[in-house]
Parts: C-alpha cells; sequence; structure tokens
C-alpha cells in the first residue's frame, strides 16, 4: 500500500472517531469553563515557557500540527496565543470549529496532511510550532515532518513535542503484568497494520478500525530535527504516559500512568523535546 492510500485508511479512521472524542475527551466540560485547560496543555504549558519571552504565548502566533478535535489548540488560545490548528481529519476539523465557536474563540484551522503542510501554509511563520502526544505514529516520513517545522518556524522560533518514548511503544502489550518484553518494532519498516475496533478513548466500536502506523526510533526523530537546522535546546525523559500502554500501569494524578514502582526505573515511558531555530 502507498503512502496516499494509508493517508486515506487513517483519515477514514479519524473522521469517524471524531464524534466520539468529543464525547469521550470531555469537551463539553472543557468549553463551559473559560479558565479550564486540557490535561495535556497543563503539562506542556511548563515545558515550554521558559524558553518563551515572559513566559508566556500570550501574543504569539502559534501552529499547532495534528491538532485533531482541537481541545489543545482551543487551551492554547486561551493562553492569548493566535492559534492556527492544522490537522488532515475534515470531521475532525469540523467538530475543533464547533468548539472553538461555543467557546468563543478566534481559532483558524486548516485541512492538510504533514506531508502537504508546507505548499498549504505556504508563505506563513510562526513564533512557536506545537504537537504533543500520539502523533509520530501516524507519520510515515519523519524528514518531512521536520523539514516543514523548520520552515514554519521564525528565526528563534520554539518547537515542542511531548510523545510516547519509542521505547516504551515498543513494549509488548500482552505481557503478563510486571514482565517487560519487545514486542514492536523499534526502528521504522514501513507501516504496520492495526485493526482494533475499539477506540482508546470510547466503547462504541469503530467501523474503520483498520489503521497504518510507523515506529520511529528516538535516533530517527532526533537526527531528522538536526539534520533540518533546528538546535536542540531541552530534552527530558519521564516516567508517566497518559494512556495505558501497558494493561497494568499503575494510575497517577493528572490522567498519568505508570509503571509499578518496582519496574519505574527500568523503561522511560515519554519524553520531551524543545528545539529552537
Amino acid at each position: 500500500m502507498n503512502p496516499e492510500e494509508s493517508l486515506a485508511l487513517n483519515r477514514a479512521h479519524w473522521d469517524e472517531v471524531a464524534e466520539l472524542h468529543r464525547d469521550s475527551y470531555d469537551t463539553a466540560g472543557l468549553v463551559a469553563d473559560p479558565d479550564r485547560l486540557s490535561t495535556v496543555v497543563q503539562q506542556d504549558v511548563p515545558l515550554l515557557a521558559s524558553f518563551l519571552p515572559g513566559g508566556t504565548v500570550a501574543g504569539l502566533d502559534m501552529v499547532h500540527l495534528q491538532c485533531h478535535i482541537g481541545s489543545d489548540t482551543l487551551s492554547w488560545a486561551r493562553l492569548g496565543a493566535r492559534m492556527t490548528g492544522l490537522d488532515m481529519s475534515g470531521e475532525s476539523l469540523r467538530v475543533a470549529r464547533e468548539l472553538a465557536d461555543e467557546a468563543g474563540l478566534d481559532i483558524e484551522y486548516v485541512q492538510s496532511s504533514i506531508a502537504d503542510a508546507a505548499t498549504v501554509l505556504a508563505g506563513r511563520s510562526f513564533d512557536v510550532v506545537y504537537t504533543s502526544i500520539g502523533v509520530l505514529s501516524w507519520l510515515d516520513d519523519l524528514t518531512v515532518w521536520a523539514n516543514l517545522i523548520a520552515g514554519l518556524l521564525r528565526p528563534g522560533g520554539i518547537f515542542l513535542i511531548r510523545e510516547g518514548h519509542p521505547m516504551a511503544l515498543s513494549l509488548d502489550q500482552t505481557a503478563p503484568p510486571g514482565e517487560l518484553r519487545l514486542g514492536w518494532p523499534y526502528f521504522n519498516i514501513g507501516p504496520l497494520t492495526e485493526d482494533c475496533a475499539d477506540d482508546y478513548s470510547s466503547t462504541v466500536p469503530v467501523v474503520n478500525s483498520r489503521t497504518h502506523e510507523w515506529a520511529h526510533s528516538l535516533g530517527e526523530i532526533l537526527g531528522c530535527l538536526l539534520e533540518a537546522g533546528l538546535t536542540i535546546v531541552d530534552y527530558q525523559e519521564h516516567k508517566t504516559l497518559p494512556w495505558k500502554q501497558l494493561p497494568w500501569l499503575e494510575p497517577q494524578p493528572q490522567g498519568e500512568y505508570a509503571l509499578p514502582e518496582s519496574l519505574r526505573q527500568m523503561c522511560p515511558l515519554e519524553f520531551t523535546l524543545v528545539a529552537r531555530r
């Protein structure tokens, strides 16, 4: 299957789950409280703050890549950023626009794949490029992704990503409790077919359940950003993750999950990276 066919397969999936996620992400609660931020943005704000003038995104132009239904995009807008959200799923963006309207926020949403985004956003530049949590496995070519980020950033601009650690994503989800073993490629070997009728955040069965995902090593992620001309100014590895990568992970504050205490030093679950143009 070529990249366009994989993109169509994945787009159909994300189009279908957009309405499911409107409910499962508690977007009604988010919209209703003008002081509320998504849990993702609550954790990402301090990661970004020390690299911004005045420690805030207020007044800055910011683009959120792979924004899905825009709950995080909306949250950054509440913090004063002039937001643009980009996603390949038209249905996700329909929900995102409705949420922004309900919240009384002026957010621009643009439909595009990452592969086409440089053309769609040609001539645009931003102070901050942002993407976070569960994004890289949907991309087949990180060189295109990294070059897009570098091309969108103004000189001195900042890029932030928080993502599942490639080591954690390689763990076998069927392993018994307490056993860490590999069950998923660490390196990019091409598209990997997933076929699961259960959405990760909802019990409603999904018809467009088949998707294509790609494994990306830490070396590939860092290397592509460096080759694109970005300077990595912060890199951290973390012991929690906002989803149950293994069914026996233990719940933590703010909706995070962690390995049992006895295993917590054995494997990182998440990484964060800040780069500057």
